[in-house]
């Protein structure tokens, strides 16, 4: 695992309600777009420092404006670093930035998709906030900082169920007769997923990554590339029927990602990355953006998709097997977050993006 020097905050600072925009010629507009927020550190808990599978190693100070700061014109999502990184021509590097196919101009986070869904952002990473968390459920992160950690993802679970009213959905106006409808979850997303990331429940959860970092879905069942064409309705048709009679699903999903965001700061202080692994049977399945030496390609990501830490276990899925070094602020959710909701495969849960990978085999 990579270590690097971050602030705590990950995922939980304030920031304004509006949605993020994004310029259409591709370049943020100011420092404050892309600078990581400065806030202090008292959610990094010195008592997990050093945890299992971390290594400490020398600060990185990726905050500085050569490696984050864009600039005028299409090279403003590559620093000079990045531009002849594992082989990758200077041309090619530069086409690995983020299309314009793949995002949307505004989102719901404080870093633009242009940026957050870049190669820029793999390698230099800074921390998430989705608007208005928290602000809105401030007690909640009080509560947590509060909590041991070993009770933690129960304060969690007890504080969405009591404030979406999970078990008693009829206190939330619900007067339908199907009550599976009404049971509709974060939970039942998230195991969903795990059976079929095609189906109902994969296609919410790719929405509210459309919806919150700006980043368009690629796949689901079969590529997704024309938003006018049968593919993209049949996606529109599945996430709507699996919000359809649910309270506030979105905004359970928001205090999911804020929750493991908190959780990651404080299990692994310190941490900026994890490398993870997924087993393909074909690249083609992917899209390749640039291809360098010893293996590397620089692929664009489904918006989400799942990894595993066990290089071991990506075997079972496939021959080739992709090795990427996963920002921590781009994990939504990952096995050992809330008992019992993902089990099995060591899962991770992935925003996507532009990334790169070292490709090997068995």
């Amino acid at each position: 695992m990579k270590i690097e020097k971050q602030p705590a905050l990950v995922g939980m600072s304030a920031s304004d309600n509006s949605p993020t925009p994004c310029r259409g010629d591709d370049n943020a507009a100011s420092a404050s777009e892309t600078k990581p927020y400065s806030g202090d550190d008292s959610l990094l808990s010195n008592l997990l420092r050093g945890g299992r599978g971390l290594e400490t190693v020398a600060t990185h100070n990726a905050a500085s404006a050569s490696e984050t700061k864009p600039c005028s014109g299409d090279d403003s999502l590559l620093s000079d670093s990045l531009r002849s990184s594992h082989g990758l021509p200077a041309v090619a590097a530069h086409k690995a930035s983020l299309p314009r196919e793949a995002r949307l101009p505004i989102n719901r986070c404080n870093l633009p998709a242009v940026v957050l869904g870049s190669l820029t952002y793999q390698r230099h990473p800074s921390p998430l906030m989705l608007d208005g968390v928290a602000e809105l459920h401030g007690d909640l992160f009080r509560r947590l900082q509060a909590a041991a950690p070993e009770a933690r993802a129960a304060v969690f679970r007890d504080y969405l169920t009591v404030h979406f009213r999970l078990e008693r959905p009829e206190e939330m106006g619900f007067t339908g007769q199907k009550k599976s409808r009404a049971k509709a979850n974060y939970v039942r997303m998230i195991r969903g997923w795990s059976f079929d990331s095609d189906s109902r429940e994969g296609a919410v959860l790719k929405g509210w990554v459309e919806s919150r970092f700006g980043l368009m879905p690629r796949h689901h069942g079969q590529p997704l590339r024309d938003p006018s064409g049968a593919a993209y309705r049949r996606y529109l048709e599945m996430r709507s029927q699996g919000l359809y009679g649910t309270n506030a699903l979105e905004a359970q999903l928001d205090l999911v990602y804020a929750f493991c965001q908190q959780e990651l700061a404080l299990r692994h202080p310190g941490a900026r990355h994890v490398t993870l692994y997924r087993g393909v049977n074909r690249m083609a399945d992917h899209e390749v953006l640039a291809k360098g030496d010893g293996g590397h390609h620089v692929i664009l990501l489904n918006n989400i998709s799942s990894f595993t830490h066990s290089r071991e276990r990506a075997c079972e899925f496939g021959d080739y097997i992709l090795a990427v070094d996963v920002p921590l602020s781009k994990i939504f959710f990952h096995c050992g977050l809330l008992p019992g909701v993902l089990q099995g495969e060591d899962e991770f849960l992935v925003i996507g993006g532009v990334v790169d990978v070292t490709l090997s085999t068995l």
